[in-house]
């Protein structure tokens, strides 16, 4: 294990339709191979230490896509809270999700909503599933807070700093991104965690999210604790 982990990995899990393309099989074969490598990341990320886990499972613009399969993927939602739902309390990960939940169809969201009540407790790892979400609309809701903040007379612009504004997005107690990592060889970051993200390291692989494995992680979190993180410093500063 590396002597440096980030504290908070994310991953744009993309590659699943293209799985299933490459071996002739319908897109939602890709869907249901890319949930049992969730399952596994899940649990090596935990066993491994890291303290919050995001995973981006479904944007806002993924809403676009067929109705077939949008609604399956909904069903596989239904299916993994079912199933992992007591492996996530017997391992003390504490689940969360983010986004614009209300446009979740109702059965689902109150099984995710209640696993996050059932977990709530729990003192591991953080698993935040990104559901319904886009980097962009959590900023627009936090200046959408902000203003009705201010137009009520409880905040003045002068009191909104770069360092309080994270308080109104989603889930204010999860830190920025340290280790972003994106799989299908996609060089991009699809309007993901735009905030939490501006310090990241960033890692592509090549692979497609359903080929991905344990030493993929660990691959990438290597990389990680080889790079000197700067935050705007030059080198000379962080070896003092």
């Amino acid at each position: 294990m590396p002597d440096i982990l980030p504290v908070h990995l994310a991953i744009i899990m993309d590659g699943n339709g293209r799985w299933a393309k490459q071996r002739k099989m319908p897109r939602i074969m890709g869907h249901k191979k890319g949930v049992d490598v969730v399952n596994k990341v899940v649990r090596h990320s935990s066993r491994l230490g890291i303290k919050y886990l995001s995973l981006f499972a479904f944007s806002m613009e993924n809403w676009k896509r067929p109705g077939d399969e949008v609604g399956f993927l909904m069903r596989l939602l239904d299916e993994y809270i079912e199933k992992e739902l007591t492996t996530i309390l017997k391992e003390n990960i504490r689940f969360t999700v983010t986004g614009q939940t209300e446009l979740i169809p109702e059965g689902t969201r109150k099984k995710l909503l209640d696993a996050a009540d059932r977990s709530a407790a729990n003192t591991g790892m953080v698993l935040n599933l990104a559901l319904s979400y886009g980097g962009r609309a959590e900023i627009a809701d936090a200046g959408r807070r902000i203003a009705e903040l201010a137009a009520a007379g409880r905040l003045k612009p002068e009191d909104i700093t770069e360092d309080n504004f994270l308080e109104f997005m989603y889930h204010p107690e999860i830190p920025d991104v340290d280790l972003l990592i994106r799989t299908s060889g996609e060089l991009r970051i699809s309007n993901f965690m735009l905030w939490r993200i501006a310090y990241s390291e960033l890692y592509f692989t090549d692979k497609l999210w359903p080929d991905i494995t344990e030493d993929d992680i660990d691959e990438a979190l290597e990389d990680f604790a080889g790079r000197t993180r700067r935050f705007g410093k030059t080198d000379e500063q962080i070896d003092t």
